[in-house]
């Protein structure tokens, strides 16, 4: 039975980890679990799955949650330094680092760096610090094991064959809601409409990162660093059904792709349970009723966010950590009400020009990158707005 510390257990990708530890009791149990200002359902996750230990982001929400959890003993943390000691207990085995974001970089770091295995949906860390992190991973004899579908498809489409005889890496996007619609008519979409993604229920940051694209374009640069693979051999390519998740092609011309229904269960049960496979409650695939599967080139007009993660990734050093800075301001901004639909690549770009880029060796100077990044694109949102 393999014990878990799942950070990040209120998001999308927690809700359905631990879907699949209530249905697959004999295989795991949750040892902690990370949680940000959702009280309300991590006491009930609390309540379900008995951790050990809880984190959660405030030290000031602490007596609310005790309040909520009434006579169940559990110990409770706060912050960082919380996150840390919950991913790093002696008696975790697996790491399921799902925290949204930059804040998601340290807790998984810092789980390598204690020699834990871990699931990795938080692509920030590696768009961060991936140089840093794969470096920690390799002396500590670290597994990564991917969770967003699309690594997890190339993984899967890894196996069993030689890496030196890869082509290219090529990532499949949605397209968004956004896909059909008007050029013209983009830098007028509202918050709701941008909320709604066509096959994917997911948070609203990721899913503003779908509608722009830029959630493809920190897959990229994860992908780079995760199957060690030069950016110009990784791909993406429109597939508006969500079915073919991503695909390896081999220098003999061939292709070989990962097909499933949309659910994050499958990608999250495969890299926990790995090398098995777990039989879930999930639909299966039928691909007799898959009318059609169409494959389309990345406009690039209508994503401008994903040529951004190609320059920073060219850029390298600390390029790609104010990519993902700049953006979660913006987007942040966006959901506020604050900026438009359009303006969320331009406040990045604009932020990514300010920045000279430098190589770093320690993760606390891509703290402060990331830091510096946020101030400036906080700026040039008020900035803009004063106009």
């Amino acid at each position: 039975m393999k014990s878990i510390a799942l950070l990040g257990s209120t998001g999308s990708i927690g809700v359905s980890t631990l879907a699949l530890v209530r249905r697959f009791p004999e295989r795991f149990k949750i040892y902690g679990m990370v949680a940000g200002r959702n009280l309300k359902l991590l006491a009930a996750q609390v309540e379900e799955f008995s951790p050990r230990c809880v984190a959660i982001q405030n030290e000031e929400d602490v007596p609310q949650l005790r309040k909520l959890l009434g006579s169940r003993r559990v110990e409770i943390l706060a912050g960082e330094k919380g996150a840390i000691a919950v991913a790093t207990a002696g008696e975790v085995e697996v790491v399921l680092a799902a925290i949204v974001g930059g804040a998601g970089l340290m807790p998984a770091l810092m789980a390598v760096r204690a020699g834990k295995e871990i699931a990795l949906a938080n692509k920030e860390a590696l768009v961060m610090a991936g140089e840093i992190f794969l470096a920690a991973a390799k002396q500590k004899g670290v597994r990564l094991m991917p969770v967003d579908s699309e690594h997890s498809a190339i993984f899967q489409c890894l196996q069993g064959n030689r890496r030196d005889e890869v082509d290219k890496l090529i990532l499949t996007a949605s397209g968004g809601p956004f896909l059909r619609t008007p050029l013209n008519r983009l830098a007028k979409v509202t918050v709701r409409q941008a909320l709604k993604h066509p096959n994917w229920k997911m948070g609203r940051k990721i899913t503003i990162d779908s509608a722009t694209m830029m959630n493809k374009g920190l897959e990229v640069v994860e992908a780079r660093w995760e199957f060690d693979m030069e950016p110009a051999r990784i791909d993406v390519v429109i597939h508006p059904q969500s079915v073919v998740h991503s695909m390896v092609r081999y220098q003999d011309g061939s292709i070989i792709a990962q097909l499933g229904v949309p659910d994050m269960r499958i990608p999250i049960a495969y890299a926990l349970a790995f090398p098995h496979r777990l039989k879930g409650d999930w639909k299966a695939l039928e691909v007799t009723r898959q009318n059609e599967l169409n494959f389309l080139p990345v406009e690039k007009r209508r994503y401008p966010a994903l040529k951004l993660a190609y320059d920073a990734l060219a850029e390298g050093g600390t390029m790609p950590a104010v990519l993902n800075a700049a953006n979660e301001v913006a987007v942040a901004a966006f959901l506020e009400g604050r900026i438009g639909f359009r303006e969320i690549h331009r406040v990045i770009a604009d932020t990514m020009q300010g920045h000279e880029r430098r190589h770093v060796r320690e993760v606390e100077e891509i703290l402060a990158i990331d830091r510096w990044a946020r101030e400036r694109a906080s700026a040039l949102i008020d900035a803009s707005r004063r106009r």
